[in-house]
């Protein structure tokens, strides 16, 4: 009875009798364009049975959609994510799961979702890395279900034993030239920002000569600064909340590996000693006394490179240009992942060194070649 009770108080329309002796309600309906539908019973007990078999039904096979707000919900709590990473997660379900999110979790069976894996690969154009970005999404929200026995499959086991093919991923291929500034497009940019020398273009210069991520440098304060050494322990989140764009600085970087000391060279010591002198908030990089955040220094960024003539690429595009000198330059494996901010050397090879030299630089480096 105090189960029943519990149901029924859950229910948010009003149960009635009719002039006809019959008894009535609404139950909700997404099909319904109203978002609602009748329902009609002999008796008061029979039309609260309905209304109670909804509710147990919601409650013990809910929707994939549920189960993904729910999971969504915890790993916020928990801090496992932060809210900027919540933002990426559901947005991607949206784009993916607009459809098959509206089954119920017991009527999806193991084919199904195999199904529609594979049909969202082929369907949504999918990139290696855009797959792999759905599969959290699948593990998260199935791993989820089993936690609450809704269903008894691994969903590990499930994913693990799909055979995809390689050629099955778009191949998102850009030239090094649209990846990193070149040797030709470089000193344009440099010389720009040593000669416009305000408090935006010397953060542009510390992100070229530092390898910082843009997080970092706008969370940057005056007492991480100590000459050559800029000590990162924070970054800027970026997330929604009550649809606006909310700016914060969190006291931790993206990474544990990203807490670090990061090395500058000595000839820009001075400038970063320039805007400590003028600081007089809580954040290195202020005008007017309000923190300057990462759009900023992007919109500063990609008016430079107009000015310059240079092809307009994000800070990212810095950083990938700072990994590939340190590794043009020999320095050694071990200096290069502490100034990046990473934990193997193969991340930073892998993902971030690219050719920066021009074709006649090259066609000179291949004519130097002995025996060929």
């Amino acid at each position: 009875m105090k189960r029943r009770k519990e149901l029924l108080n859950k229910h948010p329309y009003k149960i009635w009798e009719g002039k006809n002796g019959k008894w009535y309600t609404y139950l909700p309906c997404k099909e319904k364009e109203e978002g609602r539908i009748l329902k009609k019973r002999n008796s008061e007990k029979d039309i609260e049975d309905v209304v109670i078999s909804y509710w147990k039904e919601q409650e013990e096979n809910p929707t994939i959609d549920e189960i993904f707000n729910e999971w969504i919900l915890k790993k916020v709590e928990r801090e496992e994510i932060s809210k900027g990473t919540r933002d990426r997660y559901i947005r991607q379900y949206m784009g993916t799961f607009s459809i098959f999110g509206k089954n119920r979790i017991k009527d999806v069976s193991e084919y199904d979702i195999e199904d529609f894996m594979i049909s969202s690969l082929h369907e949504k154009n999918m990139t290696a890395k855009g797959f792999s970005n759905f599969r959290i999404l699948i593990f998260g929200i199935f791993k989820y279900a089993k936690k609450m026995k809704y269903i008894k499959y691994s969903i590990t086991e499930l994913v693990n034993d799909m055979e995809i093919s390689k050629k099955s991923f778009r191949i998102n291929r850009k030239n090094d030239d649209e990846i990193v500034f070149m040797d030709d497009e470089l000193p344009k940019v440099i010389n720009y920002l040593e000669n416009n020398a305000d408090i935006m273009n010397i953060g542009l210069l510390i992100l070229f000569k530092s390898g910082l991520r843009i997080g970092e440098l706008a969370a940057l304060k005056c007492e991480d600064i100590s000459n050559n050494i800029i000590h990162v322990h924070r970054t800027e989140i970026c997330y929604e909340e009550n649809n606006k764009r909310i700016f914060e600085v969190r006291d931790f970087p993206k990474t544990e590996a990203g807490i670090r000391n990061v090395i500058i060279p000595d000839k820009y010591v001075d400038y970063l000693k320039k805007v400590c002198s003028n600081s007089s908030g809580d954040f290195l990089f202020e005008i007017c006394g309000k923190r300057i955040m990462t759009y900023q220094f992007r919109n500063r960024l990609r008016t430079v490179c107009k000015r310059t003539n240079v092809v307009c690429k994000s800070p990212h595009k810095i950083r990938k240009t700072y990994a590939s000198m340190l590794i043009d330059e020999g320095v050694s494996e071990s200096i290069v992942i502490s100034q990046m901010g990473h934990t193997d050397i193969r991340t930073t090879k892998g993902f971030y060194y690219k050719n920066r030299n021009g074709d006649k630089t090259r066609i000179d480096v291949i004519n130097s070649v002995k025996n060929l």
